[in-house]
Order: C-alpha cells, then sequence, then structure tokens
C-alpha cells in the first residue's frame, strides 16, 4: 500500500511511510529478515550506551502457539496471521551500578523505531500492541518481572488481504495521520494545549 501521508515539511520519506496495518500475510520471514530488524534495533542509542532493551521473538509454529495467548483477544482477531510476534521488554536498572534507569523505556523505544525503520526498508510491516497480557508474558517466557518492564508486543510481516480482517478493521486500514506540528511542539516554554 502507498502512503498518501503529506508532511508539513520536508522529512525523510520512511517517515511517512512507517505505518501499522492488520492485514498481515502468513508468509513466513526467513532467518536473515528477522536477524536484520534485530541487528538494526541493536544499533539504537542508549543512555550511558546501556542498552536496556529484550526482543523475545517467535516465528516458528510451536513458538507461536505459545506467543498468540499473550494478546488480548481484539489484538488477535487480526495479529494470529503475522508469521512473527515480538515481546519487548526494559531492564530497568543500570547494569553498571545497578540504579534505576528512568530512561530504560525512551531507550527501548528508541529501538523499536530501529526496528521500524528497518522492516520498511525489507518490504515489511509492523504494529507495535500494548494491549497483551504483561503477567503471562513474564510467566511464559521466562523473563523476570523485578528486573524488566514488559513494553509491548510487536507483529511483524508482509501485508495481507484487507478482505481477510473483520470489516470495522478493514475500514480502518490505512495510515493515520498526525497532529499539527504546532501541537507537539512548543519553543522557550510550555503553551497550555
Amino acid at each position: 500500500m502507498t502512503s498518501r501521508r503529506v508532511a508539513e515539511l520536508p522529512v525523510d520519506p520512511q517517515f511517512l511511510d512507517r505505518w501499522s496495518p492488520r492485514a498481515f500475510s502468513p508468509q513466513p520471514l526467513t532467518r536473515a529478515e528477522i536477524q536484520t530488524l534485530l541487528e538494526a534495533a541493536r544499533w539504537a542509542p542508549s543512555s550511558y550506551n546501556e542498552q536496556p532493551w529484550l526482543f523475545i521473538f517467535a516465528h516458528n509454529a510451536e513458538d507461536l502457539a505459545r506467543f498468540r495467548p499473550l494478546l488480548v483477544d481484539q489484538n488477535r482477531v487480526w495479529a494470529d496471521q503475522a508469521p512473527v510476534l515480538v515481546l519487548i521488554f526494559a531492564r530497568r536498572h543500570f547494569t553498571h551500578n545497578g540504579k534505576p534507569n528512568r530512561h530504560c523505556m525512551f531507550d527501548t523505544g528508541a529501538a523499536w523505531m530501529s526496528l521500524a525503520l528497518q522492516a520498511r526498508k525489507l518490504g515489511l510491516y509492523t504494529h507495535a500492541m500494548g494491549g497483551f497480557h504483561q503477567d503471562q508474558a513474564y510467566e511464559v517466557l521466562g523473563v523476570p518481572a523485578d528486573r524488566f518492564e514488559a513494553v509491548c508486543a510487536v507483529a511483524i510481516g508482509r501485508y495481507g488481504d484487507v478482505q481477510q480482517l473483520p470489516p470495522a478493521l478493514a475500514e480502518k486500514e490505512q495510515p493515520g495521520p498526525r497532529k499539527p506540528l504546532a501541537e507537539v511542539a512548543c519553543e522557550g516554554a510550555y503553551r497550555g494545549r
């Protein structure tokens, strides 16, 4: 699908091209494609070069069968078609001194965006979801909740058949708009929006 988004100012087209579809093809991704996505995430910037992110992924039938029930039902309706699911976690404390890392979510978000942009370079799509069962994710994936924050789940794959979506979702299957720049950026001080 070609994006009809228009930026207010000149930006690299990759930012307009990235969006979060729900129509995924079940066609498998290669191991090389998956590793390339994770490699892009690995190079994201982070406070003290801590790299607090942890990406746990599923792409074979056995792992996908364990990951899919971690999603809330409304996301499973479409995300079950994706050939790759990822659960992203952020390490809560710095490894060099054990102190809380208040930047871990910010840094993990940068890693997620790196993965999302690399996906588009490969002709793939990503859709991050907050709708997943966090407590179950820790248990099923063996991630220690005292050390990591469960951030999101991500579906990854090629664009699929929109007709396979429920009608209410198919109607919304297009890149979304953005707020005007003036609503999200202020010069000098907060302007009370």
